[in-house]
């Protein structure tokens, strides 16, 4: 059955999520936040009463009851609610990963169908969130534990409902975060639990079949300036694509590791290690073949040795782009051949 988009744009994912940890705030290290995150699901179901109150960057979020018309915002947050069988009263619009411009990863679209709904309700999310598209979806809770929600877009967003909103710093949650908190907001957080035990184990098993991937040495990059090629920008260990990475059993270069002591997600290679840039065994780009001809031309320039293409994964714009940012719907589709990417480009650093 094809899912069609409704004519009118409705809200972001409301969230509820129940918490009795302390807030955790927004530059603390991605092991506390996710710490909190546990707790906070901990408490949901060892309460199961309402109203639930959840602790987080912006203070606490109180639910008065189990919220029936759930809502999200940001990147992958409907993906818990459809992964534990709750079809969204609306959700973003996702373009990068999109391959037939429907707005829809293929597996959330899987998902809506073998729950029964053949349309879905999105809105467009651009650099700012659509409040009015939100409030129209009519929701009791919106979540938002992955997202870059602003302390404004909360405010906003709190008067329409109760939000989930993140734990840690902008964009740093976990996919473990995102489920746990999300699920707990909506009253299923027993289920959420078992959800993350399901894909810790796809996971596990991948770490298993792959043991060549351990101990290697990778970097994601987000671009370099065609204009200033000194000028290479890279997610760092905040970002869910370096925790994820982690996981795995790779390692960031130094710089890396630096770059996430004061909070933010990312940073830029310093000029003055570019050598240790040419020492990374694995690099991941959204650039694409562009992004790594400019970066083997200025290494080339300062003498430094360049990357073959089977050191390299390009994370192109179609579904198997978005496998370096794990989702709940999206692991168990696209987890293994992405492994099997690294591993291979970690065989090909032994050369």
């Amino acid at each position: 059955m094809r899912l069609t988009r409704l004519s009118c744009a409705i809200g972001l994912t409301t969230v509820m999520a129940a918490c009795l940890t302390p807030a955790v705030q927004a530059h603390e290290s991605a092991t506390a936040h996710t710490s909190s995150a546990r707790s906070s699901a901990a408490s949901a179901e060892a309460t199961a009463q309402y109203p639930l109150t959840i602790e987080h960057a912006f203070g606490t979020t109180v639910i008065e009851n189990k919220p029936q018309r759930i809502a999200t915002v940001a990147w992958a947050n409907h993906e818990v609610p459809l992964a534990l069988g709750v079809v969204p009263v609306g959700f973003p619009r996702q373009d990068f990963g999109d391959d037939d411009g429907d707005g829809m990863m293929p597996w959330v679209k899987a998902r809506l169908e073998a729950l029964g709904a053949d349309s879905a309700n999105l809105f467009d999310q651009g650099k700012t969130l659509d409040f009015d598209a939100v409030a129209a979806s009519q929701p009791d809770v919106i979540l938002a534990a992955y997202s870059g929600l602003s302390k404004d877009d909360y405010a906003k967003l709190s008067k329409i409902a109760p939000v989930v909103a993140r734990p840690g710093p902008r964009w740093s949650s976990s996919w473990r975060d995102m489920i746990r908190l999300d699920s707990a907001g909506m009253g299923m957080a027993a289920e959420g639990e078992a959800l993350i035990e399901r894909l810790e184990a796809q996971v596990a098993e991948n770490i298993a079949t792959h043991p060549e991937i351990k101990g290697k040495s990778a970097i994601t990059l987000r671009y370099i300036d065609p204009e200033d090629p000194t000028r290479i920008a890279f997610y760092n260990d905040n970002d869910a694509r370096g925790r994820f990475l982690a996981e795995l059993g790779l390692t960031s270069p130094s710089f890396v590791t630096a770059s996430a002591s004061d909070g933010k997600i990312g940073g830029r290679v310093p000029p003055q290690q570019l050598a240790e840039l040419a020492d990374v065994d694995i690099i991941l780009t959204y650039g694409g073949q562009a992004l790594i001809e400019r970066l083997n031309q200025h290494l080339a320039d300062n003498d430094l040795p360049t990357f073959s293409n089977d050191r390299v994964i390009l994370l192109e714009n179609d579904p198997m782009g978005t496998a370096a940012n794990p989702t709940p719907l999206s692991m168990p589709e696209v987890l293994d051949a992405y492994v099997t990417q690294l591993a291979r480009a970690a065989k090909a650093s032994n050369g």
